[in-house]
């Protein structure tokens, strides 16, 4: 390592702390339907999902790598760019993990990264190659592939299990499903902790710590490691009620299918260096599960402000980015207010979110339910529910008999003439 300036440090200070939301923002992924499902206790599953994703994190560079020499032009960027970039992502990981959607931390962190890469050195910066064959086209196909094959996984377990719905047989699923978040977790760890990598890696390419090319250093990937896995452990409890109950009611074959489904998409990708979001596919496979059991129905109102969410990643975190790298070029006085304006916003988002504090508690919670929107409601109407199974809020229509109506007046048929005088 050549030079370690101030600027170079905050920079991968602030890059760890933009995994440490990432990794209580992300947790929902591995372990919502889960928790929805009752397979594991809420702390148990966050410190399982913990461990896992620092596991990941030692076991591939490719997606680093994505990041770090493919996304932007390395040489032409200064720390500050990235600086500027990890402000927007951090800022819109919070927003939305307030409002308890799980939007997609790869996306904010790309998104400022292109915006700042853009306001520093212009379009011919950025790879638009890379940008849109490894990041755009995977942000569209995998929720939709995911959620596809987590629906026909779904139709298959339960046309081949049709008459075998047991506690036997649901403690299997359960069991299934403990298997399949660890693999969801396992794989965020070797897809999100990496981008973290890179970004540091870029960082310090930039500020001539690395020579260009650069695999990330060990303590790189430890330290990114382990910053995702505690925030992960601290979990984003707002954005895994959410995801395990507001998009559709699990049980445990269809959380089993769905988490299957999203660790086989995320590992792939992971191999071939897609930055892709964990997410998306994630998201896909929930709903995919809900579209996939007879009478299950998708919350499509709480899906809508989660697509919405989506589109606005890329060009939110971009616009906040473009904007904290113009006041860093004015100087160092620049990079320290950005820096103020990323404390005092964090600062206040969390003072926010405390007027409604939502912890492990809340996430298995079976009064909780997400507010059903018109297309919702429609398709509940002409909808059948699963044979065998007898919807709990079903009332008899018929009143029943009260002392006065068991109490019969004659009829006129059947009263007796009266005697005539």
């Amino acid at each position: 390592m050549e030079s370690f300036s101030l600027i170079l440090a905050i920079v991968v200070i602030t890059a760890l702390a933009f995994d440490f939301t990432n990794g209580f923002h992300d947790t929902a992924n591995a372990m919502a339907t889960t928790i929805s499902t009752g397979a594991l206790k809420p702390k148990v599953a966050v410190a399982m999902s913990a461990a896992l994703n620092l596991v990941g994190a030692f076991l591939s560079v490719e997606v680093a790598n994505t990041i770090s020499k493919g996304l932007v032009d390395e040489t032409g960027i200064r720390p500050e760019v990235i600086f500027a970039a990890l402000t927007g992502a951090i800022l819109w990981n919070l927003l939305t993990w307030l409002v308890g959607l799980p939007s997609s931390s790869s996306h904010a962190l790309m998104g400022g990264l292109v915006g700042a890469t853009v306001a520093s050195a212009g379009f011919g910066a950025v790879h638009g190659d890379a940008l849109v064959t490894k990041v755009l086209l995977p942000a569209v196909a995998a929720p939709v592939v995911a959620g596809l094959a987590t629906m026909f996984a779904t139709r298959l377990s339960y046309g081949i299990g049709r008459d075998g719905d047991t506690p036997a047989t649901r403690k299997g699923y359960r069991a299934g499903q403990v298997a399949s978040a660890g693999l969801v977790s396992l794989a965020h760890g070797t897809n999100d902790a990496q981008k973290t990598m890179g970004i540091i890696t870029l960082a310090l390419i930039a500020g001539g710590a690395l020579s260009p090319g650069s695999n990330p250093p060990t303590w790189v990937i430890l330290s990114a490691g382990l910053a995702i896995a505690l925030g992960t452990y601290i979990g984003g409890w707002r954005i895994i009620r959410t995801m395990g109950k507001g998009l559709t009611d699990l049980e445990p074959r269809q959380g089993f299918a769905a988490q299957t489904s999203a660790a086989t998409a995320i590992l792939a990708s992971s191999h071939l260096g897609f930055s892709l979001s964990t997410t998306h596919v994630v998201s896909g496979s929930v709903m995919g599960a809900g579209l996939g059991r007879k009478g299950g129905v998708v919350r499509w109102s709480t899906a809508t402000r989660m697509f919405v969410a989506w589109a606005l990643t890329l060009p939110a975190a971009a616009l906040v980015g473009a904007g904290a790298e113009a006041v860093t070029g004015l100087g160092d006085w620049g990079t320290g207010l950005v820096a103020l304006f990323l404390v005092g916003s964090s600062f206040a988002i969390w003072k926010i979110s405390r007027r409604e504090v939502i912890d492990h508690t809340h996430v298995a919670a079976e009064e909780y339910t997400e507010p059903a929107g018109v297309v919702t409601t429609a398709m509940a109407m002409v909808t059948p529910p699963p044979v065998g199974i007898v919807a709990d809020d079903l009332t008899a229509t018929i009143p029943a008999a009260t002392a006065e109506s068991r109490t019969t007046e004659p009829t006129p048929a059947t009263t007796a003439p009266s005697a005539r005088v």
